[in-house]
């Protein structure tokens, strides 16, 4: 077996942070960020560190030493969430996904349930080997926005403790001797009961695991306890260590707490750019792509009532995007939500977001494409109509539909451009109406033209035109008291120009005489 371990050692700091505001956010090593828990400091940035400020510090101790600090609270939910969106990344190379946590002890004491561990020896083929999975992982995680400590060994527990030893150490081994060895310099802190004893096992002189390994264990189990080995044999392999097995859920829902409140779309945008990365992790660890995805913004409460006496404005705002194409594009679907949020009008300040996806296509992955084919070009037409229609409405996007009548000028119709069909270009939908193979241009003229002619040849500018194709006989009309009875030829222009012009065999009109040559359209 092959386990790799991603730890988090900065997530709860980066996922609070995400919750900033781009003017009050930043980078996360520009700005001192602490987060507290019980009025005392419990992670510090390195920002932070550097001004003095250091976990298990007061609240107050803290703001005097670095009163730009921003502080925040300590929240176990918002971690978890942040911690499932790299699992469902991790989850697209393997089905053999745990968390780093064994109970909620471990979560509750400290940062080493802030670990993801992945089985992976059944994966090395498929992927190419150990170092082209490896940097796939990376890739796939780094939107989520996380610092990683990555470790390879043969146990999960071992590759757990790899994690989260020094970077100056070395962190991949593929036996259990070569891991015994890497773990015997590791400080005994890395294990849960050796940090909670770790004050008597420093007075004592054990500060590695090593030390722990070369005393009797009978002597150990009665000083400190039974969990102190266990933990240490699962870390060797020398006791079983079971795991229970994530699994995806069904539908994508995630929501961020915002540090401040959003007074402008751009600042809900910032949040849902976050929201989206998860939703992309997920939509590929299940291997299907988006069709259609609802955020909700849920506004404050107090503002909210202040301003609206009427009390129309809804407690809650969604905004629902619909993709003509099915896609797992990051960039795209945050350009869509952009698009969509910039025609929006915010009800109130909005305090949370929450992002909802239970519409999605199951679809074998896209192939990588040397040269654009039918199918990438028709992608991007749909990605054209789609950002149209987010910016503008779905309803002033009309496409061009045929109809089944010969007769030109009531062969198509425009109706909206629906992101359930498919959009035929203008040319093929003329063309399906008549059922022929016959070329026929896309612009036609509002009203044909009337053409003089001269020795029974039409002018066009006072200038003859030459028949090059013809005729297309068409006769239609009769059931609707518009009897349309022509001769359609493309003839060429003086300037080279093509043009479709028709020869009336009967009146088109019965209010005036329409016989003789008419120009209905021109070729591009």
């Amino acid at each position: 077996m092959l386990w790799i371990a991603l730890h988090l050692p900065l997530l709860s700091l980066e996922s609070f942070t995400a919750t900033l505001l781009p003017e009050l956010g930043g980078e996360l090593q520009d700005q001192p960020v602490a987060l507290m828990d019980a009025q005392r400091v419990l992670h510090a940035n390195a920002a932070a560190l550097a001004l003095g400020v250091k976990p298990n510090l007061k609240r107050a101790t803290a703001l005097a030493l670095a009163p730009q600090l921003t502080l925040g609270q300590a929240d176990r939910q918002r971690d978890t969430q942040a911690l499932t969106s790299v699992a469902h990344a991790a989850l697209a190379f393997t089905p053999s996904v745990v968390f780093g946590a064994m109970d909620d002890t471990l979560i509750e004491a400290s940062n080493d349930a802030h670990t993801v561990l992945l089985e992976v020896h059944a994966s090395l083929r498929y992927f190419g080997g150990f170092e082209r999975l490896l940097q796939a992982l990376q890739t796939a995680v780094l939107p989520l926005g996380h610092t990683l400590q990555i470790a390879s060994a043969p146990t999960a527990q071992g590759a757990a403790l790899l994690s989260r030893m020094a970077a100056s150490q070395p962190r991949h081994c593929t036996d259990v001797k070569a891991l015994t060895r890497m773990l015997d310099s590791a400080p005994v802190w890395l294990l849960g009961p050796g940090r909670v004893h770790w004050e008597a096992l420093e007075s004592m002189g054990l500060r590695s695991l090593g030390d722990l390994r070369r005393l009797p264990r009978a002597g150990l189990a009665r000083r400190f306890g039974e969990a102190l080995l266990d933990e240490l044999d699962r870390a060797l392999g020398q006791r079983p260590d079971p795991r229970v097995w994530l699994t995806l859920p069904e539908v994508f829902i995630s929501k961020l707490e915002l540090f401040a409140r959003a007074d402008t779309t751009e600042q809900v945008l910032h949040g849902a750019s976050i929201l989206l990365a998860r939703l992309v992790a997920w939509a590929v660890a299940r291997q299907v792509q988006v069709r259609r995805f609802t955020l909700r913004m849920l506004h404050e409460p107090r503002h909210r009532n202040q301003l609206s006496t009427h009390a129309q404005t809804p407690p809650v705002s969604e905004l629902e995007v619909a993709l003509g194409e099915p896609s797992r594009d990051a960039a795209h679907l945050l350009v869509l939500l952009r698009e969509r949020l910039a025609n929006v009008q915010l009800a109130a300040p909005t305090l949370d977001l929450h992002l909802h996806c239970f519409d999605v296509a199951h679809r074998a992955a896209p192939n990588a494409e040397l040269f654009p084919t039918a199918g990438s070009e028709r992608e991007g037409v749909t990605r054209l109509i789609e950002r149209l229609q987010a910016r503008l409405g779905a309803e002033h996007i009309q496409r061009l539909v045929a109809v089944q009548d010969h007769r030109p000028e009531r062969g198509g119709v425009m109706q909206a451009a629906g992101l359930s069909t498919r959009v035929p270009s203008a040319s093929r939908a003329v063309g399906a109406a008549s059922n022929s193979t016959a070329q026929r241009p896309v612009w036609l003229l509002p009203k044909p033209l009337a053409l003089t002619e001269r020795q029974a040849r039409p002018l066009l500018d006072g200038r003859p035109l030459q028949l090059l194709c013809g005729p297309e006989r068409i006769e239609a009309g009769w059931w609707d008291a518009a009897l349309a009875e022509r001769d359609y030829f493309i003839a060429q222009a003086a300037d080279g120009a093509l043009v479709w012009v028709y020869r009336a065999r009967l009146p088109l009109s019965v209010e005036a005489d329409a016989q003789g040559w008419f120009l209905q359209g021109r070729f591009a």
